[in-house]
């Protein structure tokens, strides 16, 4: 027998062995489901048939607007990692903002729109929008949020939320209500006009718009109900597993260029890692310093 006949002959066998292997598996039953303990569930559709508002300003009930909050309801209530996430953060971040709101005379509600654009983390998008309250450089600017290659006042929470608390009084006072002010926050001041001029309507309920603002303002209801009644959508968190607020640290005025924050930061007892987790407004390893000063957090051991 010679060497390529030997091939085809245990090709040929192992085809065979593999046809029988499937047959078998296709064949074989399923596992009786006695062998498992199958717990009663209940997958409950939320509640819409009651009145809802953004910021006091009432959801009109109409078919539309039922529709498009159950939709963010459902998907929202259901995504069970991000949500718990959400009502984790907010014990961390949420009585600053709500003061800072407060402070400005803007409505609470407008707390879940930090939930919204960033999940409450200082992230960026693909636009390059970046931060908590999700600024675009130009507009950051516009505020006096310091961007460039060492510093980004984006992620500065307590400034960027002076900063977005600023920018929604604008909107509020150029659209009328807080419902629009929100709309305009999401799409743009310029795109939102354009539309309300064009479509002949001055309501974010009445206007027809891109996927993502048709779904905003009702994605922002829907995050407010949950995370305002977190046990009734079936979360249960122990305080004890909510992140604590980073209050145990202590100021340094930084007036003077730092060369290297790695070497600040061991200079203070810490380490950068620390460092920019209490002051996530650091970019790089270094700060050249100009005119202005920093206002830098010093995490205690």
């Amino acid at each position: 027998m010679n060497k390529l006949t030997s091939q085809i002959l245990l090709l040929a066998s192992l085809s065979f062995a593999f046809f029988l292997f499937l047959n078998t598996t296709m064949e074989r039953p399923l596992k009786d489901l006695s062998d498992y303990t199958i717990l009663p569930q209940k997958v409950l559709a939320p509640n819409i048939n009651k009145q809802f508002d953004w910021a006091g300003e009432v959801v009109p009930y109409t078919g539309d607007a039922r529709e498009r909050l159950d939709r963010e309801l459902l998907s929202n209530s259901y995504y069970h990692s991000s949500m718990i996430q959400y009502i984790k953060l907010a014990n961390r971040y949420f009585p600053m903002i709500e003061n800072t709101l407060r402070e400005y005379g803007i409505p609470e509600d407008f707390k879940y729109l930090a939930v919204a654009e960033s999940g409450l983390r200082n992230v960026q998008s693909h636009a390059k929008a970046t931060g908590v309250w999700q600024f675009m450089i130009p507009a950051a600017k516009e505020r006096n949020l310091e961007v460039n290659a060492e510093v980004d006042e984006r992620n500065h929470v307590e400034k960027s939320t002076r900063a977005a608390a600023q920018y929604l009084l604008y909107l509020k006072k150029r659209f009328g209500t807080w419902t629009n002010a929100a709309a305009a926050y999401n799409m743009g001041p310029t795109a939102f006009a354009r539309q309300q001029e064009k479509q002949g309507q001055d309501s974010y309920y009445d206007l027809d718009l891109n996927s993502e603002t048709t779904r905003y303002v009702f994605r922002l209801i829907a995050i407010k109900e949950i995370m305002s009644a977190p046990e009734a959508f079936g979360y249960y968190i122990n305080p004890e597993e909510k992140y604590p607020p980073l209050d145990n640290y202590y100021t340094i005025l930084v007036d003077k260029s730092v060369k290297s924050w790695s070497e600040f930061a061991k200079e203070n007892g810490t380490n950068l890692r620390q460092l920019k987790r209490y002051n996530p407004w650091i970019k790089g390893d270094k700060l050249t310093v100009i005119k202005n000063k920093y206002q830098v957090k010093i995490p205690r051991q």
